[in-house]
């Protein structure tokens, strides 16, 4: 029997053999009407999230909730997870690949777009089902390998002596659990052309428990260079455990860096942006990238113009010193990597 990836959410043995953010994931809020119950929003909020969510699956963690206002539907960060009826009206240019990535899988979990660098599909799960994200329609039930279907992917990474960079991404990679990941990473580093293991993850952000020994323990002994990419949107994201978790990843030898996406209604505002490269600093995270919207379908009532974009980039220059602007960024199906803009 080959030995696939155990998911967060997969059985795996009685509950008290399970890590803290295992539990947390499992017991997310999954209905529309749980979540409009527990933030206290009126019930007029309900048919719209009921139509979202039938588009698009709701996933939100209790410790990710207990940062929102209660009784607020312009919380910055339910904005951000709360299925809406717009989601239903598809706009010209708004599409279920908005990034061509199926033009770019040579091999089962595996994206290959830029030069020296590659992505991984290391879990199709994620801790929090983000209204915006690109991938909210991508196939994920064909990108979910087993072990022996791995070797492919691994085979095209030893085969290119030019890739110094593998990507974790998903869904959420770290909703693998660790002994999987530790075995990946270490097929990994015996490549010896490879560089750099960088992972693009919100759930140290969205259930900071996740960093735990066990994560820390695989982290910290490979030999390739860490770069862990957070996605925050909001400084309201950021709380004492978030800044917690960051400072292990730290530790383990990780540079963190954050990438947002300018959404409209959540942090299109100059004290947004300026806040929240404020609170990224203090935590120990460099801004990174700001994404203008992936023209996704069921996301255009998040969509800032290029020309806002860059207005908004423009005034955020004038009150933030250098090191703390993030690069404002659209990514172009094709290019050879994100275009500045």
């Amino acid at each position: 029997m080959q030995d696939k990836i155990i998911l967060a959410t997969s059985p795996s043995g009685p509950a008290a053999q399970q890590a803290s953010w295992q539990r947390q994931l499992s017991n997310a809020i999954r209905d529309p009407a749980a979540l409009c119950t527990r933030l206290g929003l009126p019930e007029a909020w309900l048919p719209g999230a009921s139509a979202g969510h039938a588009l698009f699956d709701i996933c939100v963690p209790d410790a990710f909730i207990r940062r929102m206002a209660h009784s607020d539907p312009s919380d910055p960060l339910l904005r951000q997870v709360l299925p809406l009826g717009e989601e239903t009206v598809t706009p010209s240019g708004f599409v279920t690949d908005p990034l061509a990535e199926a033009d770019h899988q040579p091999a089962k979990g595996l994206i290959h777009k830029y030069a020296g660098r590659v992505l991984l599909i290391a879990s199709p799960t994620c801790a929090v089902n983000c209204r915006y994200c690109f991938r909210r329609h991508f196939p994920y039930g064909d990108h979910a390998p087993s072990r022996a279907q791995w070797q492919e992917a691994l085979d095209y990474l030893r085969a290119d002596a030019s890739l110094q960079e593998a990507i974790f991404s998903g869904g959420d990679p770290l909703a693998a659990n660790d002994r999987q990941l530790a075995w990946l990473v270490g097929e990994l580093a015996q490549i010896p052309h490879l560089k750099r293991l960088r992972i693009h993850t919100r759930l140290p952000v969205v259930i900071p428990d996740r960093v735990d020994d066990a994560l820390l323990d695989w982290l910290e002994s490979t030999r390739l260079q860490k770069v862990v990419v957070l996605h925050i949107n909001h400084a309201n994201e950021i709380n004492q455990a978030v800044v917690d978790a960051c400072a292990r990843l730290k530790q383990a030898g990780a540079t963190l860096l954050n990438q947002s996406v300018l959404l409209r209604g959540v942090n299109d505002s100059v004290s947004a942006l300026a806040e929240l490269s404020e609170r990224l600093f203090d935590a120990g995270i460099l801004p990174y990238y700001l994404h203008v919207l992936d023209p996704v379908q069921g996301a255009a009532h998040f969509d800032v113009t290029d020309e806002q974009a860059r207005e908004l980039l423009a005034d955020l220059r004038n009150v933030l010193p250098g090191f703390l602007l993030p690069r404002l960024v659209r990514e172009i199906p094709g290019e050879a990597s994100k275009t500045p803009l």
